[in-house]
């Protein structure tokens, strides 16, 4: 009985977590930032930090985080590393590439998390979970190129392998979020600071520190506070309370529903 409630409870919040998620094109659509990917990634994550932030304030978690030890510090920092590694790598993906080929390369995340849940995790792999990704993949790929499958040559191999190396950073990070024990807040709210440190860092080399305007303020709110920020909650909660082998086929749900939106 307990199992199945946390069953359902990961659906809940994996639904909740697709929702925000398949909400990125449509306002990508309407988004009118002039900030490249790196100082969108710097301010994004500050916002990301000061919602988890007050969420911890209010719920009175925030004196937690001065206890942790060096260990479950530097665990947090790495897994701060691996998700903001993967935003980078897409961004360069999809700035040197082809769009559709980086966005079809981009849904290989929940594939490599049901793989390294087998190894890490020491999940089972059953017929069920292989036959959900094989049609969940096809799906996405389908929506992807409306059905059209020679919109797709991939080109720019090397460019694509990278865009692969952030799938593999994604889907580690969500595996190894499993492990974390602290309070999942606090665990967030940290992944978003390191990601301020690192984001900061990529900005200072390849681009330039620059003051967004008001338009790009609403950008970088709605992004760092609901589909960054609280979405995180939603999708740790979810691979929390199942498998995250079970969990990794409903992310292919996303496009189709940004399509219908």
């Amino acid at each position: 009985m307990k199992n199945y409630l946390q069953v359902n409870i990961s659906i809940v919040y994996v639904t909740l977590c697709i929702i925000l998620w398949s909400l990125i094109p449509t306002f990508a659509k309407f988004d009118q930032s002039t900030l490249d990917h790196h100082q969108c990634l710097f301010y994004s994550s500050i916002i990301s930090f000061l919602t988890l932030f007050f969420i911890s304030l209010f719920t009175k978690k925030i004196k937690e985080v001065f206890t942790y030890s060096n260990k479950t510090v530097l665990l947090l920092f790495g897994l701060g590393f691996l998700d903001f590694l993967y935003y980078l790598l897409l961004y360069y993906g999809y700035k040197e590439a082809n769009a559709l080929e980086v966005l079809v390369i981009q849904y290989t995340w929940p594939i490599f998390i049901v793989l390294l849940s087998l190894i890490i995790l020491k999940e089972t792999l059953s017929k069920n979970k292989v036959l959900s990704l094989l049609f969940g993949f096809i799906g996405v790929l389908i929506i992807i190129v409306k059905g059209d499958f020679s919109q797709l040559n991939f080109s720019n191999l090397d460019v694509l392998l990278i865009v692969i190396l952030g799938s593999i950073s994604f889907a580690l990070f969500s595996v190894l979020s499993k492990k974390v024990k602290i309070n999942l807040t606090n665990a967030v709210m940290v992944y978003f600071f390191s990601a301020i440190l690192f984001s900061y860092l990529t900005m200072s080399i390849f681009s330039t520190f620059v003051i967004p305007t008001s338009k790009d303020w609403v950008s970088i709110l709605i992004n760092g506070i609901f589909l960054n920020g609280i979405s995180y909650l939603f999708w740790i909660k979810a691979l929390q309370n199942s498998d995250a082998s079970k969990i990794a086929p409903y992310i292919f749900i996303t496009p189709i529903l940004s399509a219908l939106f």
